[in-house]
């Protein structure tokens, strides 16, 4: 079964797949963007967590589990060190990483958002590119996951994954 892959204007706490992936710092310091709202709204069990597993390498990823959220993981996709900011290859190589780590936990779907372009201040046009073809080679690879969901803020970030997908 091939898998699919789908651009979404939305809020990536709010998907309910097996797996989220977070835009994290490699200490897994959850302040703001998207590491910051899943924080929130996963609660105080993902932020504890996280400390146990930090640090991690730039580009490498880990999970924990995903506290009240409606997915089951969060996997922690370290683009940066703390304070930014990031690079096209710690873009790409955590693209590869969390997908990696996806298959590891079995997962049939998950949720990425666009690495880089919030607190990173990667051009998101560039981003797109890098993260479609770490997408794209992944899968075919021979990836369990079915379904792929890329999770972006506004309209400029759609329209610029999706003339990749």
């Amino acid at each position: 079964m091939l898998a699919t892959v789908d651009v979404r204007d939305c809020d990536i706490t709010t998907l309910e797949v097996d797996a989220i992936a977070n835009a994290a710092n490699t200490h897994l310091l959850h302040g703001g963007g998207v590491a910051g709202a899943i924080a929130r709204a996963a609660g105080p069990e993902l932020e504890r967590e996280s400390r146990e597993r930090a640090p991690i390498d730039l580009g490498g990823a880990v999970a924990t589990t995903a506290g009240e959220l409606p997915c089951r993981w969060v996997i922690h996709a370290a683009t940066m060190e703390p304070g930014g900011p990031t690079s096209a290859e710690a873009i790409a190589d955590a693209t590869a990483s969390a997908l990696r780590v996806a298959d590891e936990l079995g997962c049939r779907s998950v949720a990425l958002p666009a690495f880089g372009t919030g607190v990173g201040g990667f051009p998101v046009d560039r981003a797109a590119e890098l993260m479609v073809h770490a997408i794209r080679d992944h899968l075919a690879a021979g990836s369990g996951l079915g379904h792929v969901t890329i999770a972006v803020r506004g309209r400029h970030a759609q329209l610029a994954f999706e003339l990749i997908t």
